[in-house]
């Protein structure tokens, strides 16, 4: 392996001399107090406005305010098209009632400049936060998701609140461009759809797996609970108390329309964190041979940190060797496998290097090789342009979410 830079080095040395756990060297960002307060209140999504109380301002004032919902999540785009119900008349007459307004937009890639238009219209129209709902049609387009974050943070600005509402186990989708959508620049607020009823486990198990691949994205976890098919109230009330013991202040429900008497009484009861439960502490497992979308992120820490490895996807000997070196460097077990004891250092000391993906034919900004990325070349200041990883033609694993019960 080359030698890293002398200042590069200095820096390692640097880090050595703060304890894991503190984020000295590498501060990431963080949401702002305006924009976090957005997503931390309990929400509820609306798709069709004339299904929720006849589209009626008042009425849906009155029933949110009776079960505790303080922020609703109104459809206003598909697409490249925006949708009318989402005015900025509804925005300023719910707004007035204190309610807060957020605008989401399903994307699918296939135009991602003109959805950035579609999200950035909700936001003109008074929106306060914009979540994108990206799924299926996303998985492997890294090239379109970059262009798309890159548009709609151009049109409404780095600090406005953004979140992401994608499917909820990352390990299912190893071609989806969590690493994009939740990188640098990125979404600040991960919305995953935790439908435990629909998948077919227990709330439990459902945020036991969606908190053990999520958490290594570092974005401030807000779930998207379940109010369709009829679930029974007390698994309602059970998400509302993992929620709390997770530290998440605040929940949102897909959605009005689907949502029974009986179940929206659950979530305007009072709530408490169960006693004597405790969050999994399990992080994902990498190694040689891994692929997917967690691999990118590792890679793109690695690289961010100074450490030489190519950003594909594909868990190699050059990341093994990477990882093998940051391990040595932080007195850790030499594994050359990236499991919690190395995930914990790396997220905490290294920062991941921007990376702008295109679909083919591109080279690394700055020379080299396509397809990778050193750390010599992400030293250089600007986001790295590289092709799409190759763990893009992954196929799913499976839907943990059925196709006829996503909706």
């Amino acid at each position: 392996m080359r030698r890293r830079s002398l200042l590069i080095a200095i820096a390692a040395l640097l880090c050595l001399a703060a304890p894991i756990g503190v984020r000295a060297q590498a501060p990431k960002p963080s949401p702002t107090a305006a924009s976090a307060a957005v997503f931390s209140t309990d929400g509820m999504w609306i798709w069709y406005l004339s299904q929720a109380g006849g589209g009626d301002v008042n009425k849906i004032a009155k029933k949110a305010k009776n079960r505790g919902i303080e922020t609703l999540y109104i459809k206003s785009g598909d697409g490249s098209g925006s949708w009318s119900q989402f005015s900025s008349g509804l925005v300023r007459a719910l707004r007035a009632k204190g309610l807060r307004v957020c605008g989401w937009q399903y994307v699918y890639g296939v135009h991602p400049k003109a959805e950035a238009k579609v999200g950035a219209a909700a936001v003109k129209r008074g929106a306060q936060c914009l979540v994108i709902d990206a799924e299926s049609e996303y998985e492997g387009k890294y090239a379109q998701a970059s262009t798309y974050i890159t548009k709609l943070r151009g049109s409404i600005g780095a600090k406005f609140p953004l979140g992401l509402a994608a499917f909820p186990w990352v390990d299912y989708h190893p071609s989806f461009p969590y690493s994009v959508m939740m990188g640098p620049g990125g979404a600040e607020f991960n919305l995953p759809q935790l439908y435990w009823k629909a998948i077919g486990v227990s709330v439990d198990a459902a945020y036991a797996h969606t908190y053990r691949y999520n958490r290594v994205y570092e974005r401030p976890i807000m779930p998207l609970g379940q109010s369709y098919l009829n679930p029974r109230p007390r698994e309602i009330y059970r998400f509302r108390q993992l929620a709390l013991a997770h530290g998440f202040d605040g929940v949102s429900w897909w959605s009005w329309q689907h949502t029974t008497p009986r179940d929206w009484k659950a979530i305007g009861r009072g709530v408490s964190a169960p006693a004597g439960y405790k969050p999994t502490t399990q992080y994902p497992h990498l190694s040689l041979k891994s692929q997917g979308d967690l691999v990118v992120w590792a890679q793109q820490l690695l690289v961010g940190g100074g450490y030489d490895t190519k950003i594909t996807g594909t868990f190699g000997k050059m990341t093994r060797a990477a990882v093998r070196e940051f391990q040595r460097d932080h007195h850790l077990s030499v594994t050359g496998e990236i499991a919690k004891a190395t995930w914990v250092p790396m997220l905490d000391k290294l920062k991941p290097v921007k990376v702008r993906w295109t679909k083919s034919g591109a080279s690394v900004k700055g020379g080299g090789g396509s397809g990778g990325g050193t750390a010599a070349r992400a030293g250089s200041g600007g986001p790295l342009t590289l092709r799409q990883p190759g763990s893009a033609k992954l196929p799913a694993r499976g839907y943990e979410i059925p196709r006829h019960a996503r909706r």
